[in-house]
């Protein structure tokens, strides 16, 4: 069940009549670059999504991913190895070139990533969520969103939150 909070109410319907959020605009990924460390771990976020795409509202969907992921904890670590503000899993690491124990690389791996997973998935969130939490091999074997209640839950707290943060952004320019 997906659960789309607005200001003026919710709607609610199956995860499986989702077929798509927004068009993300395709940018080319930038040259590696490891920023300096800036002061929070949402100043961190803020940067790797600016790097990896010029729209804001993708900068907010690495944020909350980071929420829901680690609770912008760059010590937090999963009882399946994920590590850091972004939960990178070693491997995904590794093929990232990125050190998942120093915020920078953490949480410009775990934009680069998603914004990855966007480009795969013709920038449908709900699937790129769905393979950031359960991987791509779940979401290609299932053919779409997994059958499993945590990706499902995950999916709606981080689109959750990503509305939160849209809403907040548009009374604050108002």
């Amino acid at each position: 069940m997906m659960i789309l909070q607005m200001a003026s109410g919710s709607l609610q319907f199956q995860s499986s009549e989702v077929a798509g959020i927004e068009a993300l605009p395709h940018v080319p990924a930038p040259a590696a670059v490891v920023p300096a460390q800036p002061a929070t771990p949402q100043e961190v976020l803020r940067k790797a999504g600016a790097s990896q795409a010029t729209a804001i509202e993708f900068t907010e969907l690495v944020l909350s991913v980071a929420k829901v992921e680690s609770g912008f904890r760059q010590d937090a670590v999963s009882q399946k190895g994920a590590e850091g503000l972004m939960q990178l899993m070693p491997q995904t690491a590794n093929a990232l070139r990125v050190d998942p124990r120093k915020a920078d690389q953490n949480a410009l791996g775990g934009a680069t990533y998603l914004r990855e997973l966007l480009e795969r998935y013709d920038h449908n969130a709900v699937l790129a969520l769905a393979a950031y939490n359960a991987g791509p091999a779940a979401v290609q074997k299932y053919g779409g969103v997994p059958p499993y209640l945590e990706t499902q839950l995950y999916i709606q707290r981080v689109l959750r939150e990503y509305y939160r943060l849209e809403r907040q952004r548009h009374s604050q320019a108002q």
